[in-house]
Formats: structure tokens, sequence, C-alpha cells
């Protein structure tokens, strides 16, 4: 899964993925890897995986890890192959969620390329290109189901009737996530069309460092701006984090953390949020070769979630034992837990709790 961070030249798209390359948690443990240039597997800082290192003192820690894209600036006219915009547009639809990061500070000594502080309009200028790109992808399937539908085919009448409300919306200004859609239209039509303005997003405000506790009058702005989206609007100091992360020493970081407000780095609210963006959870195996982070989609059952460790757990899943994060952690192991009589054993039907430690049975 992986989100991609969006935004025109100059407004701290490079030095935020630059940040969260280097990316330090709290317990200095924070790796980072590029698989390419442009693509950063990041660990998901999460603090009840150090709890159960605590109690498990295991040989190894694994973290859940989200993918984040930089991806190449975006221009006026980028639907039309405008700058790097085709690169843009491709890259864009690869990605599961979008992290649209935008302007919130000024600074004389960077230009801004529209010559003006304006998040609202650095907004709308993506928000167009991308609806363009839409609009292009829906009246292309229109052409298609519109021939079908006059044969009298029930199925591609349905469509059609969901196709001309996309299309009506983009023609607005609208985006395709604020467009309303009953879950069988979405499910059958919407998703399947990947469009891209449908794309869960959230909005990275870069501001100053002063800012960066309360936000300022450009994230008022902002915020008000995207009320209607559903999205989330996260502040963040970028160039203030980038500072934060040249420190080698914990101490330093938390002193420099505390003098301008935070209680720790916005680069690490920021994963976790794309982590929630992206519609994933995390479960936990805990033993004393390794306590791992699993990586879930929000609703899987326990045969997914065994799944992710081998296919052949989800094929042979006989079932799975089962404690609550808070139960391990108030009893302090798996064999007092037992005791306590709050191990659970569950079936197939079984939907993974954001936390659960788990142990599965199969048998292939």
């Amino acid at each position: 899964m992986k989100a991609g961070i969006v935004g025109l030249p100059n407004v701290g798209k490079s030095t935020l993925f630059n940040c969260l390359s280097n990316a330090k948690a709290q317990s200095a443990n924070f790796p980072f890897c590029t698989i390419e240039p442009n693509i950063g597997v990041v660990n998901v800082p999460d603090p009840r995986l150090q709890k159960l290192e605590e109690l498990v003192n295991p040989e190894r820690v694994l973290p859940a890890t989200v993918e984040i894209v930089d991806i190449a600036g975006l221009v006026k006219g980028a639907s039309k192959g405008e700058g790097l915009g085709n690169q843009f547009l491709a890259n864009i639809r690869e990605t599961d969620a979008i992290l649209h990061v935008l302007r919130c500070f000024d600074n004389d000594n960077i230009i801004h390329v529209d010559g003006k502080i304006d998040p609202i309009s650095d907004k709308e200028t993506i928000d167009i290109e991308l609806q363009l790109k839409d609009l292009e992808t829906v009246d292309k399937k229109l052409e298609k189901v519109k021939r079908a539908a006059k044969t009298g085919n029930k199925e591609a009448q349905k469509e059609e009737a969901v196709l001309l409300k996309l299309k009506a919306g983009l023609e607005a200004g609208i985006s395709v996530r604020a467009l309303e859609f009953t879950e069988d239209e979405d499910r059958e039509f919407v998703k399947p069309s990947q469009l891209i303005t449908d794309k869960p997003v959230l909005y990275v405000c870069n501001v100053d460092e002063g800012s960066a506790v309360n936000g300022n009058e450009y994230v008022d702005r902002v915020k008000e701006a995207v009320k209607d989206e559903g999205a989330e609007v996260l502040v963040l100091a970028v160039g203030t984090e980038a500072d934060i992360t040249e420190l080698d020493d914990y101490e330093e970081r938390q002193m420099f953390l505390g003098d301008i407000g935070l209680d720790e780095p916005g680069s690490a609210k920021l994963i976790r949020s794309a982590y929630k963006l992206l519609n994933l959870q995390t479960y936990f195996t805990a033993g004393v070769k390794e306590v791992r982070a699993w990586t879930i989609n929000i609703g899987s059952t326990a045969p997914q979630a065994a799944g992710v460790i081998h296919t052949d757990f989800e094929k042979g899943f006989i079932r799975a034992e089962v404690i609550g994060y808070n139960d391990y952690v108030e009893h302090g192991s798996e064999a007092k837990v037992k005791e306590a009589g709050k191990m659970k054993v569950e079936g197939k039907t079984y939907v993974v709790k954001d936390g659960d430690v788990m142990h599965f049975l199969f048998n292939v």
C-alpha cells in the first residue's frame, strides 16, 4: 500500500520526503530504506510495539511499514502533458492515498511558482488537473457504456447513470471523493474506475516553526475549504522537522521538540495518519524469537490476517488464539493471560481488532 506526496514546486514536498527518509522515532530505531530513488519504506511509529518488546524481551522487533512515494511536481496543464504531467499522473494513479502538501508559510527567499502564497489556489490547481484527467477517463467509459445502455442492458443503464453523475460532478469542479453514491454504486461502478480524485487525501499544511502547534491563518483557510471532503488536515513545520532529524542525540531531539511545544515529531503523526488513510491496522505476534507488527486492512478476518504471514496459514487455517493488547499489558505475559482466562479462541469469521496479539493454528 502506497501513499504519494503531491504538491506544487517549492511547497516543501521533497523536504518532507527527505525528512521522512531520515526520521528517527522516539527510540532512535526508525529505519528507512529506499527501494527506488522516489519510493521509501517507512516504519510506522507504535509505542505498543515497544511495550511488547519490554514484556517479551525477544531476539528482534519488526515494526509495521508504509510506502511513501515522492511524486514529480505538477504545473498547470499537467492533464494535457505539460511539464512532468504525464509522469506525475502515472505515478499518482499507482498510489492508494494522497498526501497533499500545501505551502502555508511566508518566506521571500523561497519563490512561489505563481508569485503569491495562496494554499487554496494551490490546492485548486492540483485538484483541477486531477479532475480533468478523471473526466477524460469517465468520458471514455461513457462512450462504451452508452451504446450498451441503448440496447436495453439494465446493468449498462445503471452504470451510465453513475458515470453521468461523475461527469457532472467533475465538470463542476467536485472531486469524486466528495460525491455521494450508494454502497452498491460505489462498489460496482465507482471503485473499479480507479479515479484519481476518489483516492483518500490528507492535507499537510507546511507552516513556519512558530505555527507548528496551533497553525495560522493559512491553515484556518485550508480547514474551511476542505470541510466537506471528509479529509484530515495535519499541520507540520517541515523545515523544523528536517532540522530535528539532523540531531543524532535523542535527548537533544526531545529538548528541541519541547522548545517548540511538541511532544513528538510531526513526521511520526504523519506516518500514522497515512497508515490510517490507507485503511490499515496492526496486529501483533509475540514470542522469544520476535515481536512483530503485521499490517492488515481494517475489517480483515482471522484467516486473512494469517495469510499475511504465509498463504499456507490462510489455506489451512484452523483457529486463532487471540489476546487483546490491553489484557497482555495488564497481565504481563501470555502464560498469565491464559491463567486469568483472558485468551480467546476464535474461528474463521473473527474480525481482527487493532492491537490484537495473535497465534495461529493451521494444517496444510
